[in-house]
């Protein structure tokens, strides 16, 4: 199980690739070679890299909905939207998709972060507006990880 960690600043090329920062291509390099999908964010306006192993995981999620409910052929559109297979180059380089990259507002300059399974890709300044949001962390903690017991699983 991945649980990529770490934010990078990096700068794209004329081209719109992104080079793999070392530290991030070290703890992706078991599954870098199969490949990875950039995907729309589906609450935030950014991007995910998912390994391929990670995207197949959640392809098999959806899989499990029902097509005929409209709720579930709606999501499963719009969640896949524009997703892209993408790979490393010679140069550990990834281009990355221009509609995307309009999407989320990615220009030169952007704000790559590992999130356990993925890596979020966002514009310089998104990045610095989402982290100005105004989130209580002490009740989001709670709320979210205060069902799970204490780190003994009791």
């Amino acid at each position: 199980m991945l649980n990529l960690l770490g934010e990078y600043d990096l700068r794209l090329d004329a081209k719109g690739r992104l080079v793999l920062p070392s530290g991030l291509k070290r703890q992706l390099a078991e599954v870098a070679t199969k490949g990875f999908v950039i995907a729309r964010d589906v609450f935030k306006p950014c991007l995910v890299l998912y390994p391929m192993s990670e995207w197949e995981r959640t392809q098999a999620m959806m899989a499990r909905l029902n097509p005929f409910v409209e709720k579930n052929r709606e999501f499963i559109r719009r969640f896949t939207n524009g997703a892209t297979r993408v790979e490393l180059d010679g140069s550990d380089r990834i281009l990355l998709p221009k509609p995307l990259m309009d999407h989320a507002g990615i220009g030169k300059d952007l704000k790559l972060m590992g999130l356990l399974d993925r890596v979020e890709l966002w514009s310089k300044e998104g990045h610095a507006r989402m982290q100005r949001e105004a989130v209580d962390l002490t009740a989001l903690a709670e709320e979210v990880m205060g069902s799970l017991g204490n780190a003994n699983g009791q």
